[in-house]
């Protein structure tokens, strides 16, 4: 099995992904999705935690060399630590913005000047938290390597929003992978699976779609 199978496999093994296409849960946003999200979850089982480790760093050498790793606040953070550790390399985490108190750090940990790093995220959906994260890291003086998550729901603007920003991008499972899991698990359908697969495309269509025929 391949490890971004494996990682499918774990996520809706210990409920860390929930599919719910017939009672999609509701976003922030507003958007109806058919599917939830923790990766956190995982942290409670040190097994499974040393396999997301194990598949970040295989994830690694497309990068080229780098000084250090950035978790994104919050969930980024216990990972890219987990993944620094396993490295032996230098660790910073960053919030989403700065501390309105002390010294008012919106980066804790010290940034070298012109040295690269490895940005860690949990989850990938739009980007935009990764992609500020990043921002910051490069005010702070610090340049990115490329970056690294555990899931990503492959959506077509994510993409498009790394490739404008030239950030490499690499994740250890993908949606497309978690939807080809479930089926083989029977956690769905395959005609749920491909309904599934449409969210993905174009989420906002989806949900539109599924508020109108509820």
């Amino acid at each position: 099995m391949s490890t971004a199978s494996n990682i499918a496999r774990r996520l809706l093994e210990v409920g860390a992904v929930k599919l719910a296409p017939q009672s999609p849960f509701t976003w922030a946003s507003g958007l109806s999705s058919p599917i939830y999200c923790d990766n956190r979850v995982l942290l409670s089982y040190p097994e499974i935690r040393s396999e997301v480790i194990d598949g970040l760093k295989e994830l690694t050498p497309q990068f080229g060399e780098f000084y250090g790793i950035a978790g994104v606040a919050t969930a980024g953070i216990p990972h890219g630590a987990l993944l620094a550790d396993r490295l032996g390399l230098p660790f910073v985490y960053i919030r989403s913005k700065a501390k309105e108190h002390g010294r008012q750090n919106q980066i804790e940990g010290r940034v070298e000047p012109g040295k690269k790093y490895l940005v860690v995220e949990d989850l990938i959906s739009t980007g935009g938290s990764a992609l500020k994260a990043i921002d910051a890291l490069k005010a702070a003086g610090g340049d990115v390597a490329g970056a690294v998550a555990i899931f990503s729901y492959e959506f077509p603007a994510a993409v498009r929003a790394f490739e404008q920003a030239d950030v490499p991008l690499a994740t250890i499972s993908s949606y497309s992978t978690l939807l080809d899991e479930a089926v083989k698990q029977n956690h769905i359908s395959n005609a749920e699976a491909d309904a599934l697969g449409n969210w993905k495309e174009d989420p906002r269509a989806w949900s539109e779609s599924f508020k109108a025929g509820a």
